[in-house]
């Protein structure tokens, strides 16, 4: 018959396995969704992601995140990190060829701190472009966006064909586009260097590279609750450290490395000698209390907001345009709510949500080194719709401030430019006024070639201090294969 000790692992166990996947389960949905419906209920899952709370100066959560690992340790890694629950994923399927696979193996403390050592600097001078690299959300982001996502899209379209053949319109067609090709192959490298690590060695990532495991690990060693070895009744069979996907149980001298451990709570189910508890660091007792089943169940965060709203559907009066090249532009545009290039720069951890939940598909990430895979809009696709500010709704870092419709009517984020040598009505000789009739701000007035004679064909002229950078006329302007009007970035933006 099982002891008490061991009942109560399971129950930790199963508390632990649930809310991770439920964790794990929704924050997936939220990269998937491009309808944006489920951001309304469960989007509070990307924002108590660490670094993106930390960027966001949610004070809150962070204090919140630090707390829950002083008292229970770093169960932050194995429950609310899809990340980690991700290499769990693998790490059990992978243990479904092998049992009892892993074994004890000393911290490799130069390359932990040393990666701390290149991420901090780099988050504080905002070199993003090794912050995202290293960071352990957005890299999960970035796999789900690019490996998931268009599978996803793929299914979805195919319901909306047969459920269009049956007269339904429960589901409707969405475009499937490669983002970035350099965005995917850092997806499918990150997928790959993590899958390995993960079937071979558990949570090596967690506890090598990643740089918030690390300094939650610094912070569970102080932590309340953590497992304990009784070297009175361990008889050092070994189990223990066999199923430690984390490695960091030493059976030969009853020690945890608590900086590593991520309270799976495996250990304690597979010991039969009841010599591993999770216990009070202070307790003398080797009994816990049975308050420990209530200490771990605050990790269920499962609190709900307001429904958003479903997404608007495209309007047909505007037909997309496709085929167009993207312009040179001499600074890239940064979404409205961004504040400019520079806040982007030092928040945003690339996870791409934003780009995932965005209707018009204008955002994509970008491939220049100062603002790798972090979001900028092109308007090759569409333009940036002024009822729309889903991307300021969901951004977890604070990379991107919330806004209203009224205020994103006000932000100035570019402004166009007319090429001359593009222009329909002077290389074609037909009239043309697209820019001008879509413009929202009517920015754009059209005046005659020759003003001398107001009945010739008219071109474009552009108020620049009512643009507020769009994209309307750039992604509606027939020429082709460059625009004939196109829009700079503001590296800061504006209000007008």
């Amino acid at each position: 018959m099982r002891n008490r000790e061991t009942i109560n692992a399971g129950v930790l166990r199963k508390i632990r396995r649930i809310t991770g996947l439920i964790s794990f389960t929704f924050i997936t949905l939220l990269f998937l969704d491009f309808t944006g419906t489920l951001h309304g209920w469960f989007g509070w899952l990307a924002k108590i992601q660490f670094l993106p709370a930390v960027l966001a100066l949610n004070v809150g959560v962070v204090v919140m995140l630090i707390l829950l690992t002083l008292i229970l340790g770093r169960v932050y890694c194995s429950v609310i990190c899809p990340l980690g629950v991700l290499q769990d994923v693998v790490s059990w399927i992978a243990g479904k060829r092998r049992k009892r696979r892993f074994s004890y193996s000393p911290a490799v403390s130069w390359l932990r701190y040393g990666m701390i050592a290149l991420f901090i600097p780099a988050l504080i001078m905002g070199i993003s472009s090794l912050v995202v690299l290293l960071e352990p959300y957005g890299a999960y982001g970035r796999i789900v966006n690019n490996l998931l996502s268009p599978l996803y899209a793929w299914g979805n379209n195919l319901l909306a064909y047969l459920a269009e053949r049956m007269d339904s319109y429960a589901f409707y067609s969405t475009e499937v586009w490669l983002k970035s090709a350099v965005t995917l192959s850092i997806a499918v490298i990150t997928f790959i260097v993590m899958s390995v690590l993960a079937w071979r060695n558990g949570r090596t990532y967690c506890n090598t590279i990643c740089p918030v495991g690390t300094i939650l690990g610094f912070l569970s060693r102080y932590s309340l609750f953590r497992i304990a070895i009784d070297a009175d009744k361990c008889n050092q069979c070994s189990l223990c450290s066999r199923n430690c996907k984390a490695a960091c149980i030493n059976f030969k001298e009853y020690k945890v490395d608590n900086s590593r451990c991520v309270a799976c709570m495996n250990c304690i189910g597979e010991c039969k000698q009841g010599a591993i508890t999770y216990k009070m660091r202070y307790t003398n007792t080797v009994r816990e209390n049975e308050t420990r089943r209530s200490v771990l169940s605050v990790v269920v965060m499962m609190a709900t907001a307001s429904v958003m709203k479903a997404q608007e559907k495209r309007d047909g009066g505007f037909a997309i345009i496709i085929n167009k090249e993207k312009p040179n532009r001499d600074t890239p545009i940064m979404p409205p709510g961004s504040l400019g290039i520079r806040n982007m720069t030092q928040r945003c951890t690339a996870c791409q949500l934003c780009v995932s939940i965005c209707p018009n598909q204008v955002l994509r990430p970008s491939s220049s080194l100062s603002t790798f895979m972090q979001p900028e809009l092109s308007y090759e696709r569409g333009y940036c719709r002024q009822e729309c500010v889903k991307c300021s709704e969901v951004c977890p870092a604070g990379a991107i401030k919330r806004i209203t419709t009224a205020d994103k009517s006000a932000i100035q984020i570019g402004h166009a430019v007319w090429i001359k040598g593009n222009c329909i009505p002077l290389t074609k000789e037909v009239a043309c006024g697209n820019c001008a009739r879509h413009c929202p701000t009517e920015a754009i007035q059209l005046i005659p070639v020759d003003p001398a004679n107001p009945d010739l064909l008219k071109i474009p002229a552009i108020n620049v201090e009512r643009c507020i950078g769009c994209g309307a006329c750039e992604n509606l302007c027939p020429s082709r294969p460059l625009s004939a009007i196109y829009v700079e970035g503001h590296e800061r933006h504006r209000i007008i």
